[in-house]
């Protein structure tokens, strides 16, 4: 079977699958049907920058002393939220990517604001141009994924609409980071994506083995536990939080580790604190929480 065909035809099935929050029915599809060097689950502990936004945005913290704090909590990877780096020269780029290395700390990608969900075409165009820029930046700093948006609907306009748009800049961004060997991962972020099946909508139509989910598992407003499973299959990244947005009460978070190792996920599960404590000591709990549950449920 045509490898294209084979890809569009499954992520058809699986986009319908979901109708209904019919999440365990797709992942269960798509351990069936997507081929996969080993069903085993490989689960890393990393954390994000944005955990550590207070510091950063007020400079009390560098992306180096951040990248230095990963190495302190013994995570496995970090995540470089770009709206903290001193610049996006290459130089700078290059120099960060070496600081990383010599501290042997892998980056588990790079992570930008996006939004795609526009109406005016030269707007999406910007969006576009945005997204090759990072891609760039993300090659320079050696890591192989770029977290990305898709934006909020507009009040007039209807998800189809939306998830249209998405495509439109998402499809021929993925072409491009193709080139780069970067994965772009659409955030589970409210907006367009706070529904699974929009998100596997539009990775149904983008059709590209760059496009993925940077799935953030506190995001969704309702059926959240079904709809993480429907993503599972195609996270590339991992955004771990202890709480439910929207004041839905806390996370199960062996529930969930239970359906990433289910759907033989292998990556990050990256921390990505907000809580009341100070980042200095409730991002070290948060990530004693993410290592014992990798452990658990890991082969890594």
């Amino acid at each position: 079977m045509n490898k294209a065909y084979a890809r569009r035809q499954f992520l058809g099935t699986a986009a319908a699958a979901t109708a209904g929050w019919l999440g365990r029915s797709l992942a269960t599809d798509a351990r069936a049907e997507t081929p996969a060097s080993s069903s085993q689950a490989r689960l890393f502990a990393g954390c994000c920058a944005y955990s550590f936004e207070k510091y950063l945005k007020s400079g009390r913290m560098t992306m180096e002393d951040f990248i230095l704090k990963g190495v302190e909590m013994g995570v496995q990877g970090v995540d470089i939220t770009t709206y903290w780096l001193k610049s996006t020269e290459p130089a700078y780029l290059a120099e960060l990517r070496r600081f990383a290395y010599k501290n042997g700390m892998p980056l588990s990608g790079a992570a930008i604001g996006t939004n795609r969900c526009l109406p005016d075409a030269a707007k999406r165009a910007e969006e576009l141009a945005k997204i090759k820029k990072w891609v760039d930046a993300t090659e320079l700093l050696g890591a192989a994924h770029l977290r990305v948006f898709g934006g909020e609907v507009p009040p007039d306009a209807s998800d189809e609409q939306g998830i249209q748009w998405v495509v439109e800049v998402m499809k021929p961004a993925c072409e491009y980071a193709a080139k780069k060997g970067v994965i772009l991962g659409i955030e589970s972020h409210g907006g367009i994506t706070s529904k699974a099946s929009n998100i596997l909508e539009i990775l149904r139509r983008v059709d590209s083995p760059y496009a993925g989910i940077n799935l953030d598992i506190s995001n969704f407003p309702e059926n959240e536990y079904a709809q993480i499973e429907a993503c599972v299959p195609y996270t590339t990244h991992a955004h771990i939080r202890d709480n439910f947005t929207e004041g839905h009460g806390p996370i199960d978070f062996d529930r969930v580790w239970q359906l990433f190792a289910k759907g033989g996920y292998k990556g990050y599960m990256s921390a990505e604190y907000e809580g009341e404590e100070d980042a200095m000591t409730g991002v070290p709990k948060l990530i004693a929480k993410i290592k014992t549950l990798c452990r658990k449920y890991s082969s890594a």
